[in-house]
């Protein structure tokens, strides 16, 4: 007989139709794991080419990032994330750096926004920053004290011009007119990108002399980073070192394209969203992906049962078939691989580039498309197909050749005695975590339930047969009163409950993944949305996005039937995370007593307490940081500063509104914009408040924040239809090569007297049932993910749309039954 090697070729090469199917689940899944690689990727290598400090060689800077070492031994481990505004570095390191051997001059840079009495923003800076931005004055002097230099078309020289500044509102002469550049000349970051992919022009700018700039910052002790300019002759690299020698680890040093993480923390939240998403979903994804296709490929290996037991028949030995299977998978998996990386690379292209246009990768990032990802999705495919063959190939290579023919002609009965006990124990423990989670909150019960659904899929797949037969069984006796179709149906169904299982699983998978995603985010949206409608109880909501003046409440308070007027702030806050290092927290700082225009359902103490030093918290985060109302809470300021006010308050609101409340003077020198964005108003009229901002009540405040969800919202939505539309596709897949494997069966149907339309009904009505059981399993894995996840996030149960989870239902049924009756029309022509 042939030897391995040419019976694998020989099958490929002339039963191409038998590799179609694991041909397609292998190619989907390298796409999978390509794309969400690519991302994974391109986080961990990112960068940008500086803007602002493109003209300064060198450039010191506070460390964006928050690091801290868990665990021990061994198991130590260093984890970071991004400081949620901006880490600045002490003023008297200036000097330390423009005493460094071979330094001309080093500038202290501080760069801020500001705002004319029309309401125009305009960034303010030190004029010192002009001597590596480029920009040049067109007329006048530069600015000395109580002087200012501003940009061509917003002041003449020796006019008097009012600004509002972090420190106040001031008044200054303008002593000089320079010409507005983009950012390569004049330094200023770019607004980001119009409609038409084109870089939008800097916003306007205004000069101080560099003390005046630091005192007027907000935060005159600190400057945003120390550009250092060379002396002639001197090499960028080694005056790094020196800098870095001088200042005595207390900055980092950046030269090159490093330089642009001296400005800001986009780059580093971008990384982290890419690496987050390429990492944590790419995991997810890889694993259905994985599980999805090695299931393709043991249905694949398990039809063609009949031809090994023949082959066995004939002589050949299990290692012999072990080879050639093995052959096979060398065969068809690395194409399979490798042409799925182009679609797994138009999926990373086009997610990539949907996450900068809604602005939250800078638009100087590249996709990184280096060869790891692609070389990763095919070794997957290769190890998936020839595992998964191997392991589906063991029992018909192992048995002897009589019963390997009768087994081929009949569906074996019985289960696998370490695939049932495995299911089990996932089952098991899948119910187990479900009661863990219910008895959780907040986060941990979020995070447990994560694990509930990958529990709950293990154990429909290795208990598939079991939970088929059983479904056969329950929907058999209404079956039978569909006349001769339905009972035919549910006959088969009893009687292949492998095959129907084959089927099962990947329903099963698309239907639970899918709406736990989906069905989260609504549900997360709809309590965030009732939390916001039932907080803010004041009559009137001021809102600036660039900022309101800073004696904006107190003006609002003069107003004639104006009661309170609180002004609020929105930054964000880190605090110790035992298992991700850190977790972020929105926050929100506040003039005065909120209680009047926020009702943020205070659960302990009393937010009248609210002063400098102390701290109101949501339940769940003061569950998370185990602190009560008077203990002390460690937590990170928006620019990484350790501080650890006390608890005067707990509240319930906390996802509509903020998850932690301070007095406004808390953030004071710790954000970049020190301006509140907000102005809670109760009483008074519209129009004695229009010229602080736009006027809007708090229906129209909820309405416009569930806009500013939409990245959230398309996210999730994203990653169900990878996920979702994988398996679903899968599932397809599937239901077809299990319809053509039963081109026999049909046919001698046909030859005992059953009509061709009987025979259809049969494939419809057993679609409907292995449809239907998917969806009801899946629906039921969903629940348990949901409810538990949902409870511990909103206090809510979950929300599920009836509109939009028919719309599931009927697409996992109307799949099915595609996915069953054209391939059985076909067989039957």
């Amino acid at each position: 007989m042939p030897r391995p090697n040419g019976l694998a070729r020989a099958a490929v090469r002339f039963k191409p139709s038998a590799f179609v199917g694991t041909f397609v689940a292998l190619l989907l899944a390298a796409a999978v794991i390509s794309g969400c690689g690519l991302l994974l990727q391109t986080g961990v290598t990112a960068s940008v080419p500086p803007a602002r400090y493109a003209g300064a060689p060198v450039v010191a800077a506070a460390d964006q990032q928050l690091h801290t070492t868990i665990g021990r031994g061994e198991e130590r481990e260093t984890l970071s994330a991004p400081v949620p505004d901006r880490a600045r570095l002490d003023a008297s390191l200036v000097r330390a750096a423009a005493g460094a051997p071979g330094a001309a001059q080093a500038v202290g840079d501080v760069s801020y926004p500001v705002r004319d009495p029309s309401g125009t923003p305009l960034t303010a800076s030190g004029w010192g920053s002009t001597t590596f931005t480029g920009t040049r004055l067109a007329t006048g002097t530069a600015p000395g004290p109580g002087q200012a230099v501003v940009t061509t078309g917003h002041g003449r020289v020796g006019e008097r011009l009012t600004l509002h500044t972090p420190a106040g509102k001031r008044a200054f002469t303008v002593s000089g007119v320079a010409e507005s550049a983009g950012a390569g000349a004049d330094g200023l970051a770019s607004t980001g990108t119009g409609p038409d992919g084109a870089e939008a022009p800097a916003p306007a700018a205004v000069w101080f002399s560099d003390a005046q700039a630091l005192a007027l910052s907000g935060h005159p002790r600190t400057v945003d980073a120390i550009a250092v300019l060379p002396a002639k002759g001197t090499d960028p690299a080694t005056l790094a070192a020196q800098v870095e020698r001088a200042l005595h680890g207390k900055a980092q040093v950046h030269t090159g394209d490093d330089r642009s993480l001296a400005e800001g923390a986009a780059l580093p939240a971008a990384k982290e969203l890419l690496i987050g998403l390429g990492g944590s979903f790419g995991g997810t994804a890889t694993l259905v992906a994985v599980f999805t296709a090695a299931g393709t490929v043991a249905l694949s290996v398990g039809q063609r049962s009949r031809e090994f037991a023949l082959l066995r028949a004939i002589g050949a030995t299990p290692r012999q078939l072990r080879r050639s299977i093995a052959t096979e998978s060398l065969l068809v998996a690395p194409l399979a691989g490798a042409l799925g990386c182009l679609p797994g690379l138009a999926l990373a292209s086009w997610w990539f580039g949907q996450l900068k246009e809604k602005g939250a990768i800078p638009a100087g990032v590249r996709l990184d498309t280096g060869p790891i990802p692609f070389a990763a999705a095919v070794a997957a495919a290769l190890l998936t197909a020839l595992l998964a063959g191997l392991a589906a190939a063991r029992r018909p290579s192992r048995i002897e050749p009589g019963r390997a023919l009768a087994e081929s002609q009949v569906e074996r009965r019985a289960t696998g005695r370490i695939r049932t006990p495995l299911g089990i124990v996932a089952l098991a423990g899948g119910a187990a975590l479900t009661g863990v989670a219910a008895q959780a909150s907040g986060e941990a019960a979020a995070n447990t339930a994560l694990g509930v659904v990958m529990l709950f899929m293990l154990a429909v797949a290795l208990l598939g047969p079991l939970i088929a037969r059983l479904c056969a069984t329950l929907v058999g006796l209404p079956l039978r009163a569909a006349g001769a179709a339905g009972h035919l149906a549910a006959a088969n169904a009893r009687g292949n409950a492998r095959r129907l299982a084959s089927a099962l699983t990947p329903i099963v998978l698309a239907m639970s993944f899918a709406s736990t995603l989906v069905f989260l985010h609504t549900s997360t949206d709809r309590a965030t949305e009732h939390q916001q409608r039932a907080g803010v109880v004041a009559d009137h909501v001021v809102t600036a996005p660039a900022g309101l003046p800073a004696d904006a409440a107190a003006r609002a308070a003069r107003a004639p039937g104006v009661t309170a007027a609180v002004a609020v702030q929105h930054t964000g806050v880190l605090f110790a995370d035992g298992d991700a290092g850190f977790r972020s927290a929105t926050a929100q700082g506040v003039s005065a007593d909120p209680t009047p225009v926020l009702d943020l359902d205070v659960r302990t103490g009393s937010l009248a307490a609210l002063r400098p030093g102390t701290v109101a918290v949501d339940t769940n985060l003061a569950a998370a940081q185990d602190v009560r109302t008077g203990d002390r809470l460690e937590l990170r300021l928006p620019d990484g500063t350790r501080t650890e006010p006390l608890v005067v308050a707990t509240y319930a609101r906390g996802l509509g509104l903020s998850e932690v409340t301070l007095p406004a003077a808390a953030l004071t020198g710790h954000v970049t914009a020190p301006y509140a964005t907000e102005l809670l108003v109760r009483g008074g009229e519209p129009a004695a408040l229009a010229p602080l901002g736009a006027v809007t009540d708090a229906a129209g405040w909820s309405a416009d924040r569930s806009r500013d969800r939409e990245l959230n919202a398309w996210a999730n939505t994203t990653m169900a239809a990878v996920l979702g539309g994988f398996a679903a596709v899968a599932a397809v897949n599937t239901l077809v090569m299990t319809v053509l494997d039963r081109r026999r069966e049909l046919r001698t149907l046909r030859l005992v007297g059953t009509t061709r339309r009987q025979v259809l009904r049969m494939i419809r009505w057993e679609s409907l049932l292995v449809t239907g059981a998917g969806v009801a399993l899946g629906t039921g894995i969903a629940l348990a993910t949901l409810i538990p996840m949902t409870n511990g996030l909103t206090g809510e149960g979950p929300y599920i749309p009836p509109l939009l989870y028919g719309s599931f239902a009927a697409a996992t049924v109307g799949l099915g039954l595609a996915a069953t009756a054209l391939p059985a029309r076909a067989a039957l022509r």
